[in-house]
């Protein structure tokens, strides 16, 4: 019997798709039916793990109305986290409607309801001279806490801000948003401390092919599972 060749056992795996930054090497589990994009030059200790995939997805002006809920849902000690301050509604209604879409990049994790359930904001200054610089903040519902997802947003942040030719992410949190601070510092940020507040400064790599290829992909995953969430979801409602 004529034996498939290695290239079109590859072709007929159905396979999920799992990505870690900045790849150089890719490799095939047949076993367990992984496509795993994987960094020769960091050690292993250093990628963080790819499972479970969590699909990041662009948001545009068509979700400004998510974003609003889910800021709103914030308790006050979470909004004087994300803002500094302890935003009212009126104030997180204005900044979800000042959101400038084409400048920022804004991300969110759905869950299989479609509640958008953390959203980061990539946000990159108007003054020429920082043009090469973006700031970063993130929110997560208290209910979804304890899954990672602030860790995999600000991954994300930074490949795309690798990819279009930023050299620096900036942090600016306060000296008691732990959780922040130290997702950081895990990324190799310095913090310098001044007070209450404390501001991370993270020098960026440039991109790479396999950057951007990561990203196309990460991109299509994400469409694809709200895509797959908002067909479950519409027939549910039908057999309801």
């Amino acid at each position: 019997m004529r034996r498939k060749s290695r290239h079109s056992r590859v072709l007929r795996l159905k396979t999920a798709v799992f990505c870690c930054a900045a790849t150089k090497a890719l490799v095939f589990s047949g076993k367990t039916r992984i496509f795993t994009v994987m960094d020769k030059s960091k050690p292993l200790s250093s990628v963080r793990a790819s499972f479970p995939l969590v699909p990041i997805r662009s948001l545009g002006p068509r979700h400004r109305d998510r974003i609003a809920t889910h800021l709103l849902a914030l308790d006050e000690s979470d909004r004087y986290l994300r803002f500094g301050y302890a935003a009212s509604d009126e104030q997180i209604l204005r900044y979800a409607e000042g959101l400038n879409f084409e400048r920022d990049d804004i991300y969110g994790i759905f869950n299989r309801k479609l509640q958008l359930i953390a959203m980061a904001h990539l946000a990159v200054a108007a003054e020429p001279e920082l043009a090469q610089s973006a700031e970063f903040g993130v929110s997560v519902l208290k209910a979804a806490r304890g899954r990672g997802f602030g860790a995999r947003m600000f991954d994300r942040a930074v490949m795309h801000a690798r990819n279009e030719g930023r050299n620096t992410l900036y942090i600016h949190a306060l000296s008691e948003n732990t959780a922040m601070l130290k997702i950081a510092r895990n990324a190799g940020a310095t913090v310098e401390r001044s007070g209450s507040e404390s501001d991370a400064y993270l020098k960026l790599p440039e991109a790479t092919l396999a950057t951007r290829l990561t990203e196309m992909v990460e991109d299509q995953m994400a469409e694809f599972d709200y895509g797959f969430k908002q067909q479950a979801k519409h027939i549910q409602e039908l057999l309801s």
